[in-house]
């Protein structure tokens, strides 16, 4: 039996330690040959950062971790790029903690990618200087994946006066990615909110919004299928009543099908059956 992912965002672990995975490579696809610049929205805890990290994992061409699922012989692996992977996690509490998780990620980013810049810059000089000593260092344009970008901004929202300086710190640090645009193959950003573009993504008019496009609804989430088919073991284990859990937790729809929340299929499995409101009490 195959183990349940609980916590789990990292897709190699996945992979390579015998948990369950939903494929969503064929929608990951679909996605990057489609587009260049992507934004997605959804609820926390729906599976956004493994999406993020399966990503990541395509672009930097490891076959190896793909055998078996649908992009597997469809993806050129030969061709690799540089990945600038930003990930917004833990208290982000005013101008200046932001700006040093900032530099803290663009220097993680810099030892990653084996290139030095010069950090006593703005921030949002040091990201922009990044991406084209990346794309210069491998000859290559990179792939830009942000996860969680409104978190300083969620972080601050009870205080105006900080959530408006974190605006204004992220919006001149995502305007890099446009002015950047001949050095970048894809950029993709996820986050819970869809701020206006003309507030937080202000100059970002080129990002394509598929949060609500039927294509990609099952971009995050499980559905029906997938319960019974990759659950089946558990399934039969606690003897469970398809009706009764589709009742508690098959209530999220992106105008594709409808889906489980992944947080609470994994801890209801986990509970061996116990029925109970796992991802609306972590909110």
């Amino acid at each position: 039996m195959k183990k349940l992912p609980i916590g789990i965002q990292t897709f190699k672990d996945i992979r390579s330690d015998d948990y369950i995975y939903i494929d969503k490579t064929e929608i990951a696809l679909d996605i990057v040959k489609s587009y260049r610049y992507v934004f997605l929205s959804r609820p926390r805890r729906f599976g956004k950062s493994l999406f993020l990290d399966t990503l990541r994992n395509i672009f930097e061409g490891k076959k190896e971790l793909f055998k078996g699922l649908a992009i597997y012989d469809k993806w050129n692996w030969e061709e690799t790029y540089p990945v600038i992977k930003i990930s917004f996690k833990g208290s982000l509490h005013g101008k200046e903690e932001i700006e040093e998780r900032l530099r803290g990620i663009l220097r993680n980013n810099e030892e990653d990618l084996d290139v030095k810049c010069n950090e006593k810059v703005a921030v949002y000089e040091f990201f922009a200087e990044l991406i084209k000593k990346a794309s210069q260092r491998y000859n290559q344009k990179v792939v830009i994946l942000i996860d969680e970008y409104d978190k300083a901004i969620l972080d601050n929202i009870e205080d105006l006066k900080k959530a408006e300086e974190a605006r204004d710190v992220l919006r001149a640090f995502y305007s890099v990615i446009k002015d950047s645009d001949e050095y970048i193959r894809f950029a993709f950003l996820t986050g819970v909110t869809r701020f206006s573009k003309a507030s937080i993504f202000s100059g970002l008019n080129m990002l394509t919004d598929i949060t609500l496009d039927e294509r990609y609804g099952n971009v995050c989430g499980y559905t029906q299928k997938d319960l019974e088919e990759s659950f089946k073991e558990y399934l039969n284990k606690i003897n469970g009543d398809l009706e009764k859990i589709k009742e508690w937790y098959n209530g999220y729809y992106f105008l594709k099908d409808k889906l489980y929340n992944p947080f609470d299929i994994l801890q209801f499995f986990d509970k061996n059956g116990l029925f109970d409101n796992y991802w609306f009490e972590t909110g």
